[in-house]
């Protein structure tokens, strides 16, 4: 992508929330690349996600994006989000390093490779968002120290995963959440995230057409 390019799409999304008629605090929606997002800014801290369309194994996902635009440096990880089904049913997103585990001793390095691949067209394919420590960053650090396949998976893994992450003001990640489901899909429902001393709360989450497993 065009430097240029990317530049402007980073700024995009932290925009949307001073647009006229969008109020502090509410749920922003928007379709890109095929996937429906949602944003929310509270506390100048912007969090947005979207369904991923596929699943690995018992796991489904969401790509997550954190944006700390306040003047505290706050703390992120993959069990802060919450999924909440509408029979009152909770999950929480797995450790990364749980997943991480998993995927390579069950998932298979195809199913990793594919999934890697899976998070960067939605990444980059959206535009409008560009982290400052996020997947592409673990991405090139992870690759630049492998040299197998079976240990280039993990870093593909290691990469995509949502990590448990300290953000400086102005600092921003990404990454997938993952929720065990037994390859069922999330189904309708809700998402909550208490952090930064604040409440995220996402209503009628729809997910994405799902895709069988890798």
């Amino acid at each position: 992508m065009d430097p240029r390019r990317r530049i402007a799409a980073a700024c995009t999304v932290w925009l949307l929330a001073l647009l006229p008629g969008s109020a502090p605090g509410q749920v922003i929606r928007f379709e890109s690349g095929g996937l429906q997002f949602q944003t929310l800014t509270k506390g100048g801290v912007t969090v947005m996600f979207a369904p991923l369309p596929m699943h690995v194994r018992e796991y489904s996902i969401l790509q997550v994006a954190v944006q700390n635009g306040s003047r505290t440096s706050w703390t992120f990880k993959a069990e802060d989000f919450i999924f909440e089904r509408p029979d009152g049913t909770k999950l929480a997103g797995a450790p990364a390093r749980q997943v991480v585990a998993k995927l390579i001793e069950k998932g298979g390095r195809g199913d990793v490779i594919k999934l890697g691949q899976t998070y960067e067209q939605s990444l980059y394919g959206q535009a409008r968002f560009k982290s400052t420590n996020g997947y592409e960053q673990r991405r090139q650090a992870a690759f630049a120290e492998v040299s197998n396949t079976k240990v280039k998976a993990a870093a593909v893994a290691s990469a995509v995963a949502f990590p448990s992450v300290k953000l400086q003001p102005g600092q921003s990640t990404d990454g997938a959440v993952f929720y065990p489901t037994n390859g069922k899909g999330l189904g309708n429902g809700k998402l909550r995230l208490s952090a930064a001393g604040e409440i995220f709360e996402f209503e009628d989450l729809q997910p994405n057409s799902q895709s069988p497993n890798p």
